[in-house]
């Protein structure tokens, strides 16, 4: 470590050094001649910046109050250039500090036979000048001419379906796909509403997903359709697997009135995989083993491979123990 005295001594070498510059002849000099550096700088810069100059900028174009049953089938420009001649100062002014207001349209100010709208420079030049200086003078607007054409159609209510695909982790599953709204309006010509069975959501890829996923999803176009709202909330909860196992009889079907299924167990144990959200509403009531009569004679043994008919939904992976029972078909006497 350093002593504290040698640190204070280094301390007071290097203000007295720099002291003595500050204090010095050349350092009085040097100042100087900096100080009338900036000064005629700065008058260099006022004279330079009263001169006139040409510059160009951007302004945005917006197009609003489109109605839900209009499709904008050709888009006007998203911006207008404008090329401007002022003194230095006033363009340095739009440089740094001021921000031109977008060029809104109305489009229930313009109205076309053919669809086929056509806004000149004249109509919207007021809206520009209005963001300039008195004295800036508007060389020249690009383009000169804005254009849009639009299409009114008709309206149904379509479904929402997903695009893409959706990966859980293991051991986790996709428990459900939820769409808020489920189900959004489309616009377009009879023609073509005819053909839109559902509005699909831009391609999604997800994997190893874990837990509930919630996420604004925009719907994908279509040409010449709209769908309103344009996007919608997509949740795809998540859940988790776990194992469970219950008791299932066999039941014999299509038996004749004196004859009568046994078989050896009577029960069945069905272990399966199902959502721990699920786990304790799926019961032994939702499994069904249904012995045909006829399948049993077509056998020609005693041995009977169990297997279910259908599987409740949110069940997989399936398994019996036994896998195989006997059984034998008793003949019963009729009753008195």
């Amino acid at each position: 470590m350093f002593d504290r005295r040698n640190i204070r001594r280094i301390y007071l070498n290097i203000t007295g050094k720099t002291k003595d510059f500050l204090l010095s002849d050349k350092s009085r000099e040097f100042f100087v001649f900096l100080f009338f550096f900036f000064i005629a700088s700065g008058f260099w810069l006022l004279q330079t910046l009263n001169n006139d100059y040409e510059a160009e900028f951007s302004i945005p174009v917006r197009l609003r109050g489109v109605p839900n049953n209009t499709m904008i089938t050709s888009e006007p420009v998203s911006e207008l250039h404008i090329k401007v001649k002022d003194k230095g100062t006033v363009l340095l002014n739009y440089m740094l500090g001021k921000s031109f207001y977008p060029v809104s349209l109305d489009f229930s100010d313009y109205k076309a036979v053919d669809n086929h709208v056509r806004i000149y420079a004249s109509q919207f030049e007021k809206k520009v000048l209005s963001q300039l200086n008195v004295s800036t003078r508007l060389l020249s607007m690009k383009p000169d001419t804005l254009e849009y054409i639009y299409a009114t159609g008709m309206s149904k209510l379509v479904p929402v379906r997903l695009s893409g695909t959706v990966g859980a982790g293991r051991q986790y599953y996709l428990s459900d796909t939820i769409f808020k709204p489920d189900s959004v309006l489309a616009y377009a010509p009879e023609g073509v509403l005819d053909t839109i069975t559902a509005a699909y959501t831009q391609p999604v890829k997800q994997e190893n997903v874990s837990d509930t996923l919630r996420q604004q999803v925009s719907l994908l176009a279509r040409r010449g359709v709209k769908f309103v709202p344009a996007s919608i909330e997509m949740i795809l909860p998540v859940d988790i697997y776990t194992e469970k196992t219950v008791e299932v009889p066999l039941h014999g079907v299509n038996f004749p009135a004196d004859k009568v299924l046994r078989a050896f167990p009577s029960k069945v144990q069905v272990t399966f995989q199902v959502g721990l959200s699920r786990f304790r509403e799926i019961t032994a009531d939702d499994f069904h083993i249904n012995v045909s009569y006829e399948e049993l004679l077509r056998l020609g043994s005693d041995k009977y491979t169990v297997k279910l008919r259908n599987i409740p939904d949110g069940v997989k992976q399936v398994r019996f123990n036994p896998e195989q029972v006997d059984f034998l078909i008793e003949q019963i006497s009729p009753s008195l």
